[in-house]
């Protein structure tokens, strides 16, 4: 549930402006090739989160860092503080209270979000098995739609939408609803790609 939380997803894909591509092969291809360019990135997101049980919207605000391979920081400043960092196969999850530490190979749905937190960033998810894809695009953006055909994931997630620049080819916004039909939104402001990023951000000691 940790893990789901950092994602972004609404329950139907926000079109509006949006043609489906339907030989999409040149596109994919074009992606691959803009996010093998990005080695790291820093930027600020806004995290909103629908749950059905309260009326109103749950925002948060913090710190996005990620550098290859495998390496992500998620910061959450405020209203609370809270830190999720992910190196290979190994997160740290911690808060004002306690650290707790995991690690993906032992458990099977817990590797397939880490891999799939991994790729949605790096911009290989459009070569996992685990989801069926469709691709849109706007006059500025990609909108890659995918539902999860792999059994663990099916099973918690309806679908997933991201949102590419086609300026930069990086991940202006994730979008996830689960079956239980909670949804969250996250929206990446002022990025810097290529900068210097320090390794010991993702340690998880």
């Amino acid at each position: 549930i940790l893990l789901l939380s950092i994602l972004a997803y609404t329950s139907q894909a926000q079109r509006a402006g949006f043609t489906y591509i339907k030989d999409d092969a040149a596109v994919r291809q074009k992606l691959s090739a803009g996010s093998k360019a990005i080695n790291a990135i820093k930027a600020d997101f806004t995290q909103e989160k629908e749950l059905s049980m309260l009326s109103e919207k749950i925002t948060s605000k913090g710190a996005f860092f990620f550098k290859k391979e495998n390496k992500v920081r998620l910061e959450y400043k405020t209203p609370f503080k809270y830190l999720m960092v992910i190196n290979g196969s190994k997160v740290l999850i911690k808060d004002d209270t306690k650290s707790t530490k995991y690690d993906t190979h032992s458990n099977k749905i817990f590797k397939q979000v880490n891999d799939l937190i991994i790729s949605s960033v790096q911009g290989t998810i459009l070569n996992s098995p685990d989801f069926k894809v469709k691709i849109y695009e706007s006059s500025g953006q990609y909108l890659l739609e995918m539902v999860p055909v792999a059994k663990g994931l099916k099973e918690f997630f309806s679908g997933i939408n991201i949102l590419i620049d086609k300026k930069d080819y990086s991940v202006s916004r994730l979008e996830m609803v689960e079956l239980s039909g909670d949804k969250t939104t996250i929206s990446f402001g002022n990025k810097e790609l290529n900068g210097k990023v320090d390794d010991t951000l993702f340690s998880t000691n």
